[in-house]
This record gives C-alpha cells, sequence and structure tokens, in this order.
C-alpha cells in the first residue's frame, strides 16, 4: 500500500536528483531517506531510482510515480491547509519545552504571535535543558523539544525530526573590552552542564588550549555577576544575552562558531496543524 511518508520523500528526490539534498530538505538523515525509497519500491514491486556515477537517477516508473506524488501530496497540503483555515484553529494544546535562553526570547515573540493568530490554541511552556526536554519528548510528555547543537556535531537521538529555527553566535564574556580566547589561556572560567561544558572546551581547543573551569553555574545571571566580580571569564549564547545581560561585562563574539537552534519532533511530516502553526511561529521568532 502506499505511504504518504514514502510518496514525500521520493517527491524530494524528484527534485533534486540527490538523497543528499532530499534529506536535507526533509530533516531526514540519509540512510532514513534510502529506507524509505526502499520501502516504497517493496510496496510496488518495481525499481524506481538507479544508480548512477555521479548519483541516482529515477526509473521511468519511478518519474511516473514522482509526478503523482506531486499532485497528490499537493492536494493534501491543499487539503490540510483549507481544514485548519475552516476551524480556524480553534481547538488544539501543543506542548513546548525549552531552556531559559531560548524560553525568554524566542518562544515569548512566537507565543504572542500565535494568539494574535490562533486565540483557540493552547500553547504550554516548559523550562528545560536539552536533555530533559529530549527525554519528555521520547515518553510523550511533551510535542515539541527546543534544543541546540553545532553544524559539525552529531546528534544521537533516533527518530527525532529536527526543524531547524535558527543560528545563535557565541561570545567570550569578560571585563575587558574588545578581548579574545588566546588571552584567556591561563585563566580561570566558569562552566555549565555538561553539553555547555562540551562546548566551551570545544571553542577553546580551536585556539589551542583546554580551559581550566573553576567555577560551575547555568544560571545566566549568576554567570555574568561572576565575571563582573573577577572570579573568571566564560562563554554565552547571543540568546542568553539578549534576555539578560550586564552593563559591566563586556561580549565579543567567538567566529565561525554558532549553536544551531533546532525544534524536535516526533512523528513524520506533515505536522497537525497546531504544531505547524508553533513551528512557523518558532521560525518567524527567531
Amino acid at each position: 500500500m502506499l505511504n504518504l511518508v514514502h510518496l514525500k520523500v521520493l517527491a524530494a528526490v524528484a527534485r533534486h536528483g540527490s538523497v543528499t539534498e532530499a534529506a536535507r530538505e526533509l530533516h531526514y538523515s540519509q540512510p532514513s531517506v534510502s529506507h524509505h525509497l526502499s520501502r516504497l519500491e517493496a510496496a510496488t514491486g518495481v525499481k524506481l531510482i538507479q544508480r548512477v556515477s555521479r548519483g541516482i537517477r529515477l526509473t521511468p516508473e519511478g518519474r511516473l510515480l514522482a509526478d503523482r506524488a506531486a499532485e497528490i501530496l499537493g492536494r493534501v497540503d491543499a487539503a490540510a491547509n483549507e481544514l485548519a483555515a475552516h476551524i480556524g484553529l480553534r481547538s488544539g494544546r501543543v506542548r513546548l519545552a525549552a531552556n531559559s535562553s531560548v524560553l525568554s526570547t524566542i518562544v515569548p515573540k512566537a507565543a504572542a504571535s500565535l494568539a494574535r493568530m490562533y486565540p483557540g490554541l493552547e500553547l504550554s511552556l516548559f523550562e528545560q535543558h536539552p536533555v530533559e526536554a529530549l527525554r519528555m519528548l521520547r515518553h510523550g510528555e511533551i510535542d515539541i523539544a527546543l534544543v541546540f547543537r553545532h553544524a559539525d556535531g552529531p546528534f544521537e537521538e533516533d527518530g527525532l525530526r529536527l526543524v531547524h529555527i535558527g543560528d545563535d553566535p557565541i561570545y567570550l564574556i569578560s571585563r575587558q573590552p574588545d578581548d579574545s580566547l588566546a588571552n584567556h589561556r591561563h585563566s580561570p572560567w566558569i562552566g555549565g552542564c555538561g553539553r555547555c561544558r562540551d562546548e566551551l572546551e570545544a571553542v577553546c581547543l580551536r585556539e589551542g588550549f583546554t580551559p581550566r573551569i573553576a567555577s560551575h553555574s547555568d544560571d545566566m545571571v549568576v554567570v555574568q555577576a561572576l565575571v563582573a566580580a573577577g572570579i573568571g571569564v566564560t562563554i554565552l549564547p547571543g540568546l542568553a544575552l539578549r534576555a539578560h545581560r550586564r552593563p559591566d561585562i563586556h561580549a565579543t563574539e567567538v567566529p565561525r562558531f554558532r549553536r544551531q537552534i533546532h525544534a524536535a519532533t516526533y512523528g513524520d511530516p506533515p505536522d497537525p496543524p497546531a504544531i505547524a502553526a508553533v513551528l512557523a511561529a518558532l521560525a518567524d521568532g527567531a
């Protein structure tokens, strides 16, 4: 039996002529795209994709089905949009978890926009570290987990779908204006959670040293107070500084090092209208 998810994968591969580009568009891994294509071939009983020297090529049967898939998916999207417009998202609840810097910057703007556009939509918010937010998502306690990662870092959560919301620059926080990481090879550093310490070590290792972490706090207010008192230096994401910034500390952007903010969800697209509305509002808010 034909499956909408399999058809969506085939249509994406046909548009891009590449499994890699299709995976990027759909926020899937490449093995996941290949798996969906294999399942579709098994369901139809025909060969849909041919491997060639520079990638892949659709067979005549694959091209025929891809064209029909585009038509089917277009009609499904239109029906979903018409239904969402008809009911006006008068009902629905979305549960979202994020860490404090995201929850105090991107999320309020998105929530205000949603309240204006869809007053019947209930948005429940939870302040959680990304690790805990992903645990809640796996256990069905929330619908969306806002998490951060790096472009070259692994994402260990199989089965989740990531929607890129935006990028967040990283800043060196110190008492000196126009500072640099290289000036603090021997300085005491302030570290946070395990993932944040990994990030700090990665930033410093690019400059050829390992930071000496002498103090620990996950609280952006506490961290900045410690820096202002001369206890140490640290790094913070731009969203944390947008949420709270002391006037007596200095922030210097770390070049070529950014966090990627993603909304993690379970399930294959298309999303339910309420979740789709929240994801769109988050992207706009970022």
